[in-house]
């Protein structure tokens, strides 16, 4: 660990409570001071450490996200692939010393006008390095199964559906919707295959100088990593709820992977019907969490996006033939992608839609 020969800060210039402080002095970092990286969706919050090399992560709000972290960072880094070195850590406060790589992240580098298809090749790769790693899923995290696979479309019916039609009746609404989606997800519920990251996308992947092939794909923020299909991290990367690929970039690196996939998930065909339907699920869940985290938690910003996932959302339920979950939706809410749309533009932030106690 870096030592500086300074005087350690106090707790008030390094802007830290006091036992970050005495964490990062029992870690050698002194005479240091810290600078507030911006925040996201999340609750952690992260401070460059000038000159040490390294980030300074605070999680309180979530010990069992914290551990996770810790846990899925080494594993990845014991597959081969590239997360963040934890350098220190301590569990009873969830603070952590890990590598810092600076500001490649791939939203930075193509901003910058970084090669988009070289970038998203090598995030492909990465995760056939990963979807083929026979380690990759011995590692103790959750199972993506049933529960977790419905409670993530009880946000599409508690938040955006109670927002876009407070007279809806969300009961009958969502125990009609959960039961279609039961049906269509029964293939990928036991699915255990691999280790999935959940926010494989352009702001948690950076480019890596100096280190070779698929390691030079950095991954960030995979706390939430879970067991389950491969495909999930395709749509993840490739269907992006932040921003569109050019034209014929998506069918390109799908037909990468689907060539170069592991044989236990069989051919391009099976492999495509799970992504378009896990990428159906998935836009419904982010309809809802982008509601919520306007009302909820104060972030309209995560507003602008609604159009663009509800879109994705219409596309994907064509694509995996989800006909009758499509006609719930405009049975139930008519119009619901143009009136979500509208709601983008009104929703006020922290005005929290009435909650109903479930059965």
């Amino acid at each position: 660990m870096t030592q500086v020969p300074s005087q350690p800060l106090s707790p008030k210039s390094a802007s830290l409570e006091p036992p970050a402080v005495t964490f990062m002095a029992r870690h050698g970092i002194v005479g240091i001071a810290p600078v507030a990286l911006p925040g996201d969706a999340s609750a952690r919050r992260y401070w460059r450490l000038p000159g040490a090399g390294l980030l300074l992560m605070h999680d309180p709000s979530d010990p069992v996200g914290f551990s996770s972290y810790i846990r899925v960072a080494r594993h990845l880094n014991g597959l081969g692939l590239s997360a963040p070195r934890v350098e220190g850590a301590d569990p009873a406060m969830c603070l952590a010393l890990i590598e810092d790589w600076g500001e490649a992240t791939y939203t930075n580098c193509l901003q910058a006008g970084a090669d988009e298809a070289e970038l998203y090749t090598l995030a492909i790769d990465a995760l056939l390095a990963l979807h083929h790693a026979p380690a990759a899923a011995q590692i103790a995290q959750p199972a993506y199964d049933r529960a977790t696979w419905l409670r993530e479309l009880q946000v599409f019916c508690d938040w955006f559906v109670a927002a876009l039609d407070p007279s809806c009746d969300r009961v009958a609404f969502d125990a009609a919707f959960r039961a279609l989606w039961e049906t269509a997800l029964s293939d990928l519920m036991d699915r255990r295959e691999t280790l999935v990251l959940r926010d494989f996308h352009v702001d948690n992947l950076m480019l890596l100088a100096g280190r070779a092939g698929v390691a030079r794909c950095g991954l960030l923020d995979f706390q939430d990593a879970v067991l389950g299909p491969c495909e999930y991290d395709l749509v993840s990367l490739l269907q992006d709820a932040r921003r569109d690929l050019p034209a014929g970039l998506e069918p390109a690196l799908l037909a990468r992977y689907c060539a170069a996939a592991p044989e236990s998930l069989g051919g391009p065909e099976q492999i495509r019907a799970r992504y378009h339907l896990m990428g159906a699920q998935r836009h419904a869940r982010i309809c809802g969490v982008f509601v919520r985290l306007c009302l909820r938690d104060g972030k309209p910003q995560y507003l602008r996006w609604l159009p663009r996932v509800l879109g994705q959302l219409e596309t994907a339920l064509a694509a995996a033939g989800l006909d009758q979950i499509r006609a719930l939706l405009d049975d139930a809410l008519p119009d619901w992608r143009a009136r979500g749309v509208a709601l983008a533009q009104t929703l006020p932030s922290g005005a929290a839609p009435q909650q109903r106690t479930r059965p």
